[in-house]
């Protein structure tokens, strides 16, 4: 308590009251005031990030990246979204994710996973759907719970592109195919709820059987792999030979055709040369004879051995029979000594 009766609190309001009574004061305090509710409209927008500005909820306009301004509260209000952030959703694995951009729907077990094939069989199938904001304001405002749509069309499009498929092909070869099919069917999906989200990745994580036939679809499987493995060896196998053994035979082929040229030629000139002689023997039958019987003596005698013993040279000459020298009838019958090969070849050229 003062000394003029007051307490603190009383103190305090007249102070108060005798800076408000001030002139000058009250128009300072307005304009501090609306200078400040006009300032807080300011807003910055982080690279790779849109803002939607609405006016008393209305949206009115986009904000891009850098400082911006819009009409402070209550007039209007922003709502940023980052437009280059991948996010993704997982279906089939029946658990919340601690992480922020990954979105799962708890609650769902095995169910979630289990898929009814084209051959009426089940499989357990896990799938990972990337995604990212593509128009930030139908992605706003278009739909209530843009991420529970998009878990619930992933369900139907993967169980459509699955129950178009065998089991066969959705457990080996067919993984690609059904990633495509559901990947396409899903966007149409969502471009139809004007979701504004666009699917940048679909991935397959798990496709397996039931437990209690896993391990007879997994034999089939390998099973399955040896064959394909057999017959592209089989192919390579063919693949290499029939050029080879064609090759063989287009080789075989033109040395056959050579040797038919060559001897048609051989003939031809024999046959040439035979008439000339015939005409020549025809004039002069005993000068050709005479000719011709010199001409194959020169041939002869120098592809055969030949050894002439003076019968007056006595006992001290042991006669000798050369069983291993060829005759003149080897030599006219083509079987010369191996040894005068080469010489007989010489001569003959």
């Amino acid at each position: 308590m003062s000394a003029d009766g007051l307490s603190p609190d009383e103190q305090i309001i007249n102070g108060i009251s005798n800076f408000i009574k001030k002139p000058g004061t009250i128009p300072a305090l307005a304009v501090l005031l609306v200078g400040g509710w006009l300032a807080s409209g300011f807003f910055i927008v982080s690279p790779g990030e849109q803002g939607i500005i609405r006016r008393f909820g209305e949206k009115v306009r986009l904000a891009s990246a850098g400082l911006n301004w819009r009409m402070p509260w209550p007039v209007e209000r922003v709502d940023i979204v980052n437009v280059e952030q991948i996010r993704r959703i997982e279906v089939g694995f029946g658990m919340q994710s601690r992480e922020s951009s990954v979105y799962r729907r708890g609650g769902g077990g095995r169910s979630d996973a289990m898929m009814l094939t084209g051959d009426e069989n089940i499989v357990e199938a896990q799938i990972i759907v990337q995604y990212k904001v593509s128009d930030p304001a139908k992605y706003l405002f278009r739909l209530f719970d843009p991420e529970g749509t998009l878990y619930t069309a992933t369900e139907v499009a993967l169980r459509s592109a699955v129950g178009r498929s065998t089991i066969d092909d959705v457990l080996t070869v067919g993984r690609l195919k059904v990633q495509e099919e559901t990947r396409d069917f899903l966007q149409r999906l969502m471009d139809n709820y004007e979701s504004g989200l666009m699917i940048t990745e679909v991935r397959l994580q798990v496709v397996d059987p039931p437990d209690q036939v896993k391990d007879a679809f997994h034999e089939v499987v390998r099973a399955r792999e040896d064959r394909e493995r057999l017959i592209n060896e089989a192919k390579g196998y063919q693949e290499d030979v029939i050029p080879r053994a064609r090759g063989e035979a287009q080789k075989m082929l033109r040395g056959a055709e050579a040797y038919k040229e060559e001897r048609v030629l051989r003939a031809q000139g024999d046959a040439v040369r035979f008439t000339a002689l015939l005409g020549e023997y025809q004039k002069a039958r005993e000068v050709t004879w005479n000719r011709l019987q010199i001409e194959t003596l020169e041939k002869i005698y120098p592809l055969a051995t030949k050894v002439i013993v003076d019968p007056q040279a006595g006992a001290n000459v042991l006669p000798l029979l050369p069983l291993g020298s060829p005759t003149a009838l080897d030599v006219l019958q083509g079987r010369p000594d191996p040894g005068s090969l080469s010489r007989r070849k010489e001569v003959l050229s």
